[in-house]
């Protein structure tokens, strides 16, 4: 009966009637195979309806306990190492780890599980710890035409030297402005010029062909040619695990370059006060542990300086520290500073 009122067939008894009255007519057959028809087509429209909703509800199920969802992160006065002699100081950072594709969710043990995908964040880099990012990361490749490369600041420029391999050997140098570009990057606006202390007239002069045709073809990461100057892209210039996240502004301080990303609108309110680095929600692996629903803070042992941190050996920082656990199974690890390991004998041989 339910049939005939879904249909807009009005009140059961109608249906009733109207098959009645069809079977006294001559053509009774005729009504009563339209009925039954349309009822069938009633029942194929609701259980391909119930079979839909079965699986909206299947994947929406799959979707909250998906295993690709972010893990919340919180960062404040985090001295970050990307390897021992090079470092971001992270003043404070939100967003989420984010597993890269064929991973699952975010493990420790392998930085290129995961990235880091940024809300809000203010990250200071000396130049040169920048410098050294460079000679590790984007200029490694045996047979890079850019070596030695050094950096420093003076009255509000970046200062770059270097060595050009190719043809000889030639030093060089540029002067360039920071500002970020309309899509999120960091532009070095090159003011001056020079090899063999001799000014040239622009950076792709002084660069050539071959550089030119690296940073083209996308062969040195993060690093764009837009004319005359250079873009550096931060997801791709530092090393793993890489940074997604918009540059909305830069400003030097000394010898620092102060990095803004995102809006300070999505920053989130945090979790308690001091150094630490926050873990909360879906899974993560750390050594031969995985948390699910996660609730984890990674705090400074040493309140009164930056939280030294470096993951490649984040095993001997928490194995020189301790845990607590609390009844709803909340994870506190109270770690020692990567930088005073070595002092403590705590370092282990290797990286993890």
């Amino acid at each position: 009966m339910l049939i005939g009122e879904e249909m807009g067939l009005g009140d059961p008894k109608i249906v009733q009637t109207e098959l009645e009255i069809g079977m006294k007519n001559e053509h009774w057959h005729v009504v009563v195979s339209l009925l039954l028809t349309r009822a069938w087509g009633v029942c194929l429209v609701l259980a391909l309806m119930s079979v839909a909703a079965s699986r909206l509800g299947a994947q929406s199920n799959s979707r909250q306990g998906d295993s690709n969802a972010g893990v919340q992160t919180q960062m404040q006065n985090v001295r970050y190492h990307f390897t021992e002699s090079a470092t971001v100081f992270i003043k404070t950072l939100s967003g989420e780890l984010l597993p890269t594709e064929g991973s699952e969710f975010p493990v420790f043990d392998n930085k290129e599980s995961f990235r880091v995908r940024i809300g809000y964040a203010e990250i200071d880099i000396a130049a040169p710890d920048l410098a050294s990012v460079f000679n590790s990361y984007v200029f490694a490749r045996a047979n890079s035409p850019l070596k030695g490369v050094s950096m420093n600041i003076e009255n509000g420029h970046l200062n770059i030297k270097g060595k050009l391999h190719g043809v000889g050997t030639i030093p060089f140098e540029t002067e360039s402005t920071l500002s970020p570009t309309d899509d999120g990057k960091i532009l070095l606006r090159t003011a001056k010029v020079k090899a063999l202390h001799v000014p040239v007239k622009s950076i792709m002069n002084l660069f050539g062909v071959e550089i030119a045709d690296l940073i083209k073809n996308g062969k040195l990461p993060g690093v764009e040619a837009r004319g005359d100057d250079l873009v550096l892209d931060p997801s791709l210039v530092f090393p793993a695990p890489h940074m997604d996240g918009r540059v909305t502004g830069t400003r030097i301080e000394g010898n620092i370059i102060v990095l803004t990303f995102g809006d300070k609108n999505r920053a989130t309110k945090a979790r308690q006060a001091g150094n630490y680095m926050s873990f909360r929600g879906n899974r993560l692996r750390f050594g031969k542990l995985t948390m699910t629903d996660v609730d984890m803070i990674l705090i400074d042992m040493d309140p009164t300086d930056p939280f030294d941190f470096f993951l490649d050996h984040y095993k001997d920082q928490i194995a020189a520290g301790y845990s607590k656990i609390s009844s709803n199974s909340a994870l506190r690890i109270f770690a020692k500073d990567f930088n005073k390991l070595r002092k403590s004998g705590a370092l282990a041989k290797g990286a993890n």
